[in-house]
């Protein structure tokens, strides 16, 4: 049985800001990450002097690839106006900005800082898809590289094993897409703001206002199965079951509980932390389940006090549609093999009782990797304080969160819950 961990000083979330999330030729990371900090500082009711913050722990995946650009967080620390103080950039590939978080959560935790800043970014849309995926199959274990083992290929294996395992099929991993679509559509930060309705009706009108037989889809699942409108990319991976290349940047303020007041009246508190490491696809002893996710939620869970079912709401990593099938059985959710069914009876929708990926999840939001995980963060913090707009969730009592990022093949796992107090 794992040792019960604990914080030596309680650490509060005070305030929080996003960029918008997509595809900006005419914006660098210093910008998405400047314009998160603005929309951080606005957030703080009570306000806050930038000369206060004792430290930066920034997140990024490979801007060193990406824009060819290393060193970040002193880049980041010049260009906010935050220097000398010291920052640090973690790299967990697309767990980097949760990694990130907790490192932060430690360094207030410890008394040795007292108001920290703490985010990721990543700015992905300045090379050429091939580039994109090269770049992205640096977080793969060197087996996998070798093999020519490309992400949606790893995951439509995993996929192709749950199938078989569990008796699902494609037509269940469409649940998760259409799911993710209606919430990105109500999400303004989100990469993809169209339903697959919505996405329907574009093709049929731009198909008729260039002369062309209007495709007859009858609803989106059949959208979906076509190859023309959903072409494969590695099966079962579709196209709409992917994540997109993004550009983004997210950024929190954490602050010692006793100082939380001083900020804001509604602070968020960080109850649970958990991070754990997986082995290799090719060495581990069953695809359909992430190890380092079961053991970073556990993890989590002996800390806060709390079980699955007392988490009210949570965003997972959905990189793939089967992804977020197999987290939400791994952190507890529901039994495995029964994932699949719980999306499939809408459980996991805004109005159900288990609501998963609230902002539209990677897949629509968008995946800038190292943004990943801060942007989950935020989008707890939004709903636990009523301020998620027309997505926010419609429970009274809404009282607990969390957020699960995970780093290239399952090789790092984190689960953070927060709570509003």
């Amino acid at each position: 049985m794992s040792k019960k961990r604990k914080l030596g000083r309680g650490v509060a979330m005070v305030g929080a800001g996003m960029s918008k999330f997509g595809m900006f030729s005419d914006l660098d990371s210093k910008d998405l990450f400047t314009q998160a900090f603005g929309e951080l500082t606005g957030s703080i009711d009570k306000g806050l002097d930038p000369k206060d913050i004792d430290a930066l722990y920034v997140g990024n995946f490979t801007n060193d690839f990406f824009v060819s650009q290393s060193h970040w967080g002193a880049i980041l620390a010049d260009t906010l106006g935050l220097a000398p103080k010291p920052a640090t950039r973690t790299e967990g590939a697309c767990a980097s900005s949760a990694l990130a978080f907790r490192e932060a959560v430690f360094a207030v935790a410890s008394g040795f800082y007292d108001i920290v800043l703490v985010g990721g970014f990543e700015d992905m849309s300045k090379r050429s898809t091939e580039e994109v995926a090269e770049g992205l199959s640096l977080a793969a274990i060197p087996y996998e590289r070798k093999a020519a083992f490309t992400f949606p290929g790893i995951f439509g294996a995993i996929a192709t094993a749950y199938f078989d395992q569990y008796g699902a099929s494609r037509e269940h991993l469409m649940n998760v897409t259409i799911k993710s679509h209606q919430n990105a559509v109500l999400n303004p930060k989100a990469q993809y703001q169209a339903s697959i309705r919505d996405i329907m009706a574009s093709k049929i009108e731009r198909a008729k206002s260039k002369g062309r037989s209007a495709p007859e889809w009858c609803d989106e699942k059949d959208f979906l199965r076509d190859p023309m409108a959903n072409p494969m990319i590695a099966w079962p991976m579709h196209l709409f079951d992917c994540s997109p290349i993004s550009d983004g940047a997210a950024c929190m303020l954490l602050v010692g509980e006793e100082l939380a007041r001083q900020f804001t009246d509604d602070p968020l508190y960080v109850a649970g932390l958990g991070q754990a490491s997986g082995k290799g696809l090719h060495a581990t002893d069953n695809l359909t389940a992430f190890e380092a996710t079961a053991c970073a939620a556990d993890e989590a869970y002996r800390m806060s006090g709390f079980r699955p079912s007392d988490i009210q709401f949570a965003e997972v990593h959905d990189c793939f549609s089967i992804a977020e099938i197999l987290h939400i059985e791994d952190l507890g959710f529901f039994e495995k093999g029964h994932g699949y069914k719980a999306v499939e009876e809408g459980l996991t929708r805004l109005d159900g009782p288990k609501p998963i990926n609230t902002s539209g999840g990677l897949k629509c939001k968008g995946h800038p990797v190292g943004a990943t995980g801060a942007a989950q963060l935020i989008e707890i913090w939004e709903q636990l304080r009523g301020q998620a707009g027309e997505r926010q969730l419609q429970n009274g009592n809404l009282r607990i969160g969390a957020a699960h990022n995970l780093g290239g093949t399952g090789g790092t796992s984190t689960f953070t819950i927060l709570e509003r107090r």
